[in-house]
């Protein structure tokens, strides 16, 4: 069968599954590759040089001047991965990306923050994969070594502590802790500034 370019992102986008074993998977195995290879690049020059900049520029398909990402910093799939402005990505974040990640605005993530976005189906676990997008609204804050499970929004001004598994929807303003991750206060709106 002919598959037409981007047909894995068009199932991706509908959560799959996706098989490996399938000819149009290979887009998605170029892209992990160009990813995994411009996130090597970056994570090779030293922290103080501002020219491993250009390599995750690359890697996301645009400028980073309102975007700011400390390595090491690893993506496999740049391609799925969208910014808005001022966003801060600590050092040692892990983003497994094929089923979309979105950050809003004033977004802040600390160092050792996971994103994963795709799961393996429970019963053909070695050939089929299952997706699920991440978006991370307007002004979130995710803690240190913070889990971020496939198909989750953390809303908006929400506070993810450090260490917190969230596997479900966190609301606009809830900060949120644990494993599994659950709620255990709400901010007052008006105690945010932008």
């Amino acid at each position: 069968m002919e598959y037409k370019k981007g047909y894995v992102y068009e199932q991706m986008d509908l959560g799959g599954p996706t098989d490996v074993r399938e000819p149009y998977f290979k887009e998605a195995v170029s892209e992990m590759m160009r990813a995994r290879t411009l996130c090597a690049k970056a994570n090779a020059v030293l922290p103080d040089d501002p020219s491993y900049v250009a390599y995750l520029e690359e890697l996301f398909g645009r400028k980073l001047d309102d975007v700011r990402i400390l390595t090491p910093f690893i993506c496999d799939f740049g391609n799925r991965v969208k910014f808005g402005k001022n966003v801060f990505i600590n050092h040692s974040a892990v983003f497994s990306a094929s089923g979309g990640i979105e950050f809003e605005d004033g977004v802040m993530l600390a160092p050792s923050v996971r994103i994963a976005t795709i799961n393996h189906d429970v019963n053909e676990r070695h050939t089929k994969y299952t997706y699920g997008k991440v978006a991370v609204k307007k002004n979130a804050w995710i803690g240190m070594g913070a889990t971020i499970c496939p198909g989750v929004t953390i809303g908006e001004y929400a506070v993810v502590a450090a260490g917190a598994v969230v596997t479900k929807d966190v609301p606009a303003y809830a900060v949120v802790g644990g494993v599994p991750a659950k709620v255990i206060r709400m901010l007052v709106p008006n105690e945010q500034k932008e």
